[in-house]
């Protein structure tokens, strides 16, 4: 009898589509560890992205900077896209297994595509069809975007889905360790792909390896889509309700279409614009886009400040390039997400409520306000460390002067004139002490030997070359080091951002490598990654006030059922601030690097201005209360009563489950 009870209730919990395990649902194991591995392939991936461009495509910083941003930008403008095909056509699982499919597959296009030894014939580890790699890593990119911002918005509503009503507390645990997931996922990623870029690979020529930097993401989206798949017998799978962004939608454009069709002055005006959607529309629909409008509205100026944010992925990135350091390099990519996981409960538990004890009103807007304020710090920050690194990179040609420096490897020193009236004088086995500027292409060089030989050269505009006098000026010899009966072993370690040209002599042989020369092109880096720590502490510190106070003061201020409206609207506002990046870097053409990180700051400064003036006349509002108001003007039940009624149908409905099994054991 006990047997057949246990089977008969199992048997129920099986029909409803949930297996427990220490009062969670199975499913959601399964859904915890898929969005581990997909933060883990979508940080991962991000993390080396602008090198990839930067030193693969060989693009320039404001190039790569752009396609950085436009590709963050539609991150966060397809999750809207993602929230309408699962409310409207597909359901969320089905959505999710789709666009996670495209996803997988943009990123092995986009690891292929980092192989260089596919268009690489020459076999010199460089490749010689760019076209290729650059139109297969679009493509990866493209389908990337549409993967990871399609499933955005249903990964975290899916696993919802699998708790019932009871399982409240059950519920915000499932957050917590999901939202716990995301921030491990990006700090590993952020610290393990880098290493894995710094690793030498290929078939032919050995290279930095990117395919491997980008191919762990790739198989870690796989392992992802693998995982979610193998938990589907498990899932409650709700149909698709219809999208309220829609609904939402079509109200606006209605009332805003006949306000146009009654703007004559005949007929009344009514208290809000929205009003004009009385005719069709339900007015609690109504009452509560009112309310989402006014949270839009704070939203407006919002975007400056994911403008700055985002840069930590490209300008910044850009920026430690050019400073020194080896296992801090490491640090500096996993700042932010460890920042995160201890400010934020620092904010919650000890910074907020001693502010509050005080007796001092922080309220939410003004939170989001002193946010902005410490993002436009932190780019005051990393302008002051622009300015220590620009005083020590060398002074490059503008497009239109040329750089020359000379190496002597002749026996003795000699004098040599470039015209018109450049003189040097270069010791034996030596190099001039510094690039000497022209602003004109065509030189003559002049050697005071015995007879004096002069010759004509054409440089490159906007370059540096190198002129290499060898040692017998008449004669060009081609020495070879081979690895066999003779072979000597030379190494030297060498500086972040250095550039050495290596003086190899015919008797290199004979005195064990000692005689090979170096000459410093250009000096490594001298200014510590170390210094970039406080601007990634103050934008960290901005981006708990802002963001996550952001999203908790919307939520407190629309109706339940318009959360996924200010969810799109929240996410178009970082889109929105990844194009203002990408405006800047191809129009604004600054010419310090520094200047640049001040506009940004000076204009994040006078937005938090305006956004604090808007916050002052803002009134906080009460949403269930106002639509009770509604409700009882309809002469509709309170939203409580109905419930109460549902869960009174849902108790019978078990009471019911209930005598069936006692009928069964009797």
């Amino acid at each position: 009898n006990t047997e057949e009870e246990s089977s008969t209730l199992f048997s129920n919990k099986k029909k409803k589509g949930r297996r427990y395990c220490c009062g969670y649902p199975i499913s959601i194991f399964f859904i915890v560890v898929n969005e581990f591995c997909e933060r883990f392939s979508y940080y991962g991936m991000r993390a080396v992205l602008v090198l990839y461009f930067r030193y693969f495509l060989l693009w320039d910083d404001d190039l790569a900077t752009s396609i950085y941003h436009a590709f963050v930008a539609l991150c966060y403008l397809t999750p809207i896209l993602g929230a309408i095909i699962a409310d409207s056509w597909l359901g969320k699982f089905k959505t999710i297994i789709y666009l996670s499919i495209v996803y997988a597959i943009g990123q092995v296009t986009m690891a292929i595509s980092t192989i260089h030894d596919i268009t690489d014939a020459n076999r010199d580890g460089t490749p010689d069809n760019f076209t290729f790699h650059i139109a297969l890593s679009m493509l990866g990119l493209i389908l990337i975007a549409l993967g990871t911002g399609g499933i955005k918005p249903c990964v975290a509503a899916f696993g919802g889905d699998q708790f019932q009503e009871h399982q409240s507390r059950q519920l915000n645990t499932f957050f917590s360790v999901f939202y716990l997931c995301i921030n491990a996922g990006s700090l590993l990623s952020t610290l393990i792909t880098p290493v894995l870029r710094a690793q030498e690979c290929g078939i032919h020529t050995q290279q930095q390896c990117y395919p491997l930097a980008f191919g762990v993401p790739a198989v870690l989206m796989v392992i992802s889509l693998v995982v979610f798949i193998a938990g589907s017998g498990m899932y409650v799978k709700t149909d698709p309700e219809g999208n309220i962004m829609w609904s939402v939608c079509k109200c606006i454009g209605f009332a805003i279409k006949n306000r146009f069709r009654h703007r004559s002055s005949s007929y009344p005006k009514r208290e809000h614009w929205m009003d004009w959607a009385n005719e069709k529309y339900d007015k609690l629909l109504i009452a509560q886009i009112k309310m989402v409008l006014k949270v839009l509205f704070l939203y407006i100026p919002l975007p400056m400040f994911w403008t700055l944010f985002d840069q930590k992925g490209s300008r910044w990135t850009l920026q430690a390039t050019t400073m020194s350091g080896d296992f801090v390099s490491i640090l500096i990519s996993t700042v932010n997400p460890i920042l995160i996981l201890t400010l934020v409960p620092i904010m919650d538990r000890l910074i907020f409520p001693l502010i509050q004890k005080c007796g001092l009103n922080f309220s939410p807007l003004k939170r989001m306000t002193v946010g902005m304020l410490f993002a436009a710090m932190a780019f005051v920050s990393a302008a002051l460390v622009q300015i220590e690194i620009d005083k020590t990179l060398p002074n490059f040609p503008s497009s239109s002067e040329s750089q020359l420096k000379v190496v002597n490897t002749y026996s003795t020193t000699l004098n040599v004139t470039i015209s018109p009236n450049e003189h040097l004088l270069i010791e034996s086995f030596g190099s001039s002490a510094d690039y000497v500027t022209f602003d004109h292409q065509d030189i003559t060089v002049s050697l005071n030997t015995n007879p004096v030989i002069t010759k004509a050269f054409s440089l490159i505009k906007g370059g540096r070359q190198t002129l290499i006098i060898p040692s017998d000026p008449t004669v060009m010899r081609d020495f070879v080091l081979r690895h066999g009966e003779q072979w000597c072993e030379f190494s030297r370690k060498f500086g972040f951002g250095a550039s050495y040209t290596f003086l190899i002599p015919s008797t290199v042989f004979s005195d064990d490598c000692e005689s090979i020369t170096e000459v410093e092109d250009m000096k490594p880096n001298s200014v510590h990654m170390a210094l970039q720590i406080p601007q990634y502490f103050l934008i960290t510190t901005g981006e708990v006030m802002f963001s996550v106070t952001g999203l908790q003061f919307s939520y407190s201020q629309a109706p339940k059922n318009m959360k996924s409206v200010l969810q799109a609207g929240w996410l178009c506002t970082n889109a929105v601030g990844n194009i203002i990046v990408l405006i800047v870097a191809e129009l604004g053409k600054l010419p310090k690097q520094w200047a640049e990180y001040l506009l940004f700051a000076s204009l994040l400064v006078a937005v938090s201005i305006i956004f604090s003036i808007m916050a002052y006349f803002y009134t906080y509002i009460d949403p269930a209360e106002i639509e009770a108001q509604v409700r009882k003007e309809q002469g509709l039940e309170p939203e409580e009563m109905e419930k109460e009624t549902i869960e009174m149908e849902e108790k019978d409905e078990d009471q019911k489950n209930e005598q069936g099994v006692k009928q069964t054991k009797i």
